[in-house]
C-alpha cells in the first residue's frame, strides 16, 4: 500500500512525503531504492490548504472557498530512517531520490524486526495490534531503564508487566516501594518476598549513621567523640556485651558515661542531644540480628522492600546502604575472577519515586549512590530502573544513564524538556507526540529495542495495589448503609408495637 511520494530534499536520516490520504504517527513505512529496503517510522503529520491558508485575513471569503468545497487539501509528513532491513538496520550511505514512493512496511518485516534473543512482550503496537513488540532483556538490565510518565498514564501497569516478564527468567528484581503497592502484589511469573526495612548495624558504614544524626562535615570534635563511640558499639555488639538492640541507645550509653569523667568535653553533651533528637527517629531502624539486606534477596521473586512506613530521610539511608553494598559485594566478586560468583550476585533495582530518591536539584545520600551505580553498575550485573511521574525532578546524570526508556503520556513542557536532554534518541518530533498519547501507550527506544516504537502496553494480568482509590463510591456506600440501618431500626420500633 503506497502511503505517499518523498518531495524536496531529502537526507541520510529523513525525508517529507505527500500523501493523498492520511496516513498515522508511529507507522512504519518501507522505501526501495538502490538495492535497499529502508525501515522508516512517521513521526510528523500535517494537513493544509493552499485556498485556506494563514494569510487570508477576510472571514466572508473564508466561509465562501469552505462553501465551494476546495479539493486543495494536501498531507504532508516526515519519515524518520531507521535503517536498511537488507543490511542489519544500518544507516544507508546515499539519500532516497525524490520523487520515490513510500510503502506501508510488511507485517511479517516487523514481526522479524521486533523478534529479539531473550524477549520481554510489552505490548502490541499501537497502530498494528496483530505485530508483537517485545524488547531484549539483557540490555536493560545491564544498561539500565527509566519508566516516565504524567499521573495516571498507566506507569505502574508498565512497571508490574515488565516485573512479570523478567520473572519468567527467574531475574532477581528488587524494588524499593515507596508507597506500598507491590508488597500484597501477585504475579503470574513469581512470588513476592516483602523484606522489612530492618539494617544490622554491623553492616552499617560510620558516615551513614553520621548523617542519620546529623553530625555536621566541619564539627571535628564532636565526629571525634562520635566515631569513637560507633566504634566502641559496634565491638560490643559483635562480642555480646550490649545490652540493648537499639543501637543509638547503645552509643548513647557510651557517650553518657564519657560525660561523667571528669574534665571531659562539652561537646559529647551535644552529640548526646544529637542522638536523643534522632533516637525517637530512627530507633526501629537498627537491629543487631537482622541479617543483611542483601542475603534476603531471593532469585525469581520480586524483593520488596516496604518503605510506606519510613519518612523520606530513612528511605534515602536505606537506598544507599543497598546500593552501596550491592556494588561492592559485586566488585569483590569481580576482584576474584569468579564470574559464576558475580551473575549471581546481579539484581535488577527498581526506584519507585525516583525524584524523591535521586533529585534534581538538592544532595541525598541515595542520589551519589545511584548516580554511582547507574555509572558503574553494569560492569558488575548491576542494572537500575527509575520510575517517576515527575521527570524533571530526577537528577540529569542519573537520568542520562538510562540507556532505555518507557515514556508514556507527558504533557508538562519541562519535563518533556528534561527527558529529551537526557536522552539521545528522542526526537523533537516523538517529544511531540508525548501529550496525545491515550493511557496505556508509550514510545520505547534505546538499546533493548532495534528501533523507536509506539507501543500499546499489555495490561497486567496479576494484581497490586497503585490505582486510585474510589472514594466517591465508598461514601455512597456510608450513605446507603446509613439509610438501610434507620429503616431497620423504624422496622424494628413497628414490630414491637410502637408508632415511629
Amino acid at each position: 500500500m503506497v502511503v505517499g511520494i518523498c518531495v524536496g530534499e531529502t537526507s541520510l536520516t529523513e525525508v517529507t512525503f505527500i500523501s493523498d490520504k492520511m496516513p498515522k504517527v508511529g507507522e512504519y513505512v518501507t522505501i526501495e531504492y538502490d538495492g535497499k529496503l529502508v525501515l522508516g517510522m512517521i513521526e510528523n503529520l500535517i494537513m493544509g490548504n493552499d485556498a485556506l491558508n494563514v494569510d487570508i485575513n477576510d472571514f466572508k471569503a473564508i466561509q465562501k472557498i469552505s462553501r465551494i468545497g476546495v479539493e486543495d487539501n494536501y498531507i504532508r509528513g516526515k519519515v524518520k530512517i531507521l535503517g536498511d532491513v537488507r543490511d542489519n538496520l544500518k544507516l544507508p550511505r546515499t539519500p532516497v531520490l525524490p520523487g520515490t514512493e513510500i510503502m506501508l512496511a510488511d507485517k511479517d518485516i516487523l514481526k522479524e524486526i521486533f523478534k529479539v534473543k531473550n524477549p520481554l512482550k510489552l505490548g502490541c503496537l499501537v497502530n498494528q495490534s496483530d505485530v508483537e513488540v517485545n524488547v531484549d532483556a539483557n540490555p536493560i538490565l545491564s544498561r539500565h531503564l527509566a519508566v516516565l510518565a504524567m499521573t495516571g498514564a498507566g506507569k505502574s501497569n508498565t512497571v508490574s508487566v515488565l516485573i512479570d516478564q523478567l520473572l519468567g527468567y527467574t531475574v532477581p528484581v528488587f524494588v524499593f516501594d515507596m508507597h506500598g503497592e507491590y508488597k500484597d502484589a501477585s504475579f503470574p511469573n513469581g512470588e513476592v518476598n516483602v523484606i522489612h526495612p530492618k539494617i544490622n548495624p554491623n553492616y552499617m558504614a560510620f558516615h551513614e549513621i553520621r548523617r542519620l544524626v546529623n553530625i555536621p562535615t566541619n564539627g571535628y570534635i564532636q565526629e571525634r567523640h562520635f566515631r569513637k563511640a560507633f566504634k566502641e558499639a559496634k565491638a560490643m555488639l559483635k562480642d555480646g556485651r550490649a545490652n540493648s538492640n537499639n543501637f543509638l541507645q547503645i552509643m548513647y550509653d557510651i557517650l553518657y558515661e564519657k560525660s561523667l569523667e571528669e574534665g571531659s568535653d562539652r561537646q559529647i553533651i551535644d552529640v548526646m542531644n544529637k542522638i536523643d533528637d534522632s533516637m525517637d527517629k530512627y530507633s526501629k531502624l537498627f537491629n543487631k540480628n537482622a541479617a543483611n539486606i542483601l542475603s534476603n534477596i531471593k532469585a525469581g521473586y520480586v524483593n520488596v522492600l516496604d518503605l510506606s512506613q519510613v519518612d523520606e530521610f530513612v528511605a534515602s539511608v536505606l537506598v544507599s546502604h543497598i546500593l552501596r553494598n550491592s556494588l561492592q559485594r559485586s566488585k569483590d566478586a569481580a576482584h576474584s575472577d569468579n564470574k559464576e560468583e558475580l551473575l549471581n550476585n546481579s539484581v535488577f533495582f527498581i526506584l519507585e519515586e525516583a525524584h524523591i530518591l535521586a533529585p534534581n536539584k538538592r544532595e541525598s545520600d541515595s542520589k551519589r549512590w545511584i548516580q554511582r551505580v547507574a555509572r558503574e553498575g553494569r560492569k558488575f550485573g548491576i542494572g537500575l530502573c527509575l520510575v517517576s511521574q515527575s521527570p524533571k525532578t530526577v537528577d540529569h546524570d542519573a537520568l542520562s544513564q538510562m540507556n532505555n526508556m518507557i515514556i508514556l503520556r507527558l504533557v508538562e513542557p519541562e519535563d518533556q524538556r528534561h527527558v529529551q536532554s537526557a536522552s539521545e534518541s528522542l526526537s523533537q518530533d516523538l517529544v511531540n507526540q508525548l501529550p496525545s498519547l491515550n493511557v496505556g501507550e508509550a514510545i520505547v527506544l534505546g538499546l533493548m529495542s532495534k528501533v523507536p516504537t509506539l507501543v500499546k502496553i499489555d495490561e497486567f494480568k496479576g494484581r497490586r495495589h497503585g490505582d486510585d482509590m474510589d472514594i466517591v463510591s465508598h461514601f455512597k456506600d456510608i450513605k446507603q448503609r446509613r439509610a438501610e440501618e434507620l429503616d431497620r431500626q423504624k422496622k424494628e420500633t413497628l414490630d414491637m408495637g410502637y408508632d415511629y
